[in-house]
């Protein structure tokens, strides 16, 4: 399997931290799309849209969408609860991470650390956006260690890749206490340096 990737990018991250907690074998291809990396005709003859993470199975399909990817890479593993309420709570995080936290809490980071704004110079909405999104997530952990079936799961994996790095986009973390005890046991769960 072919993972093509951008290291700044959580949305790559996950899957790559997925992969290595699943022992799946696969090679990363650092793919920087500051510099057009996705743009190239090669690239777009793999993923028309352009966007990492894209990934080559072993069989040659291509996969993109981080979620859909873990989503595949973890079929039948403990990463999915076998409960199907479960498995949906994991689904529900997963898409309200993609349509209601990644927006706000990634790009504030991308903006500041990427793009060398401010914190003050994000737009309002963002920033409101990006901490009702952190404020969300702390009531949806209150009183359980994980966010879906008592354990880790890909909505784990899916949220944590930019609430761990949120401090990067002006976000104080310590405002959320519960957040901030997830984002530890979920990178000890991944093995990934604090």
């Amino acid at each position: 399997m072919k993972i093509y990737g951008d290291s700044k990018s959580g949305n790559c991250l996950k899957v790559k931290w997925t992969a290595d907690y699943l022992g799946l074998s696969y090679a990363w291809i650092e793919t920087d799309i500051m510099v057009g990396a996705t743009r190239t005709a090669a690239f777009l003859a793999m993923n028309p849209a352009g966007q990492v993470p894209t990934v080559i199975l072993p069989d040659g399909r291509p996969l993109a969408q981080s979620n859909a990817i873990i989503l595949h890479l973890a079929e039948g593993s403990d990463l999915i609860p076998a409960d199907a309420y479960q498995r949906a709570r994991m689904l529900e995080w997963m898409f309200w991470e993609q349509y209601s936290h990644e927006p706000y809490v990634a790009v504030a980071r991308f903006q500041v650390r990427y793009l060398g704004k401010s914190a003050a110079e994000i737009e309002p909405r963002i920033v409101e956006r990006g901490e009702a999104a952190l404020r969300r997530l702390e009531e949806g952990l209150a009183g359980q260690p994980f966010l879906a079936g008592g354990s880790l799961s890909l909505a784990d994996v899916a949220l944590v890749a930019y609430t761990r790095v949120a401090h990067e986009g002006g976000f104080e973390l310590t405002n959320y206490p519960a957040v901030q005890a997830w984002v530890g046991r979920v990178e000890k769960a991944l093995e990934i340096a604090a």
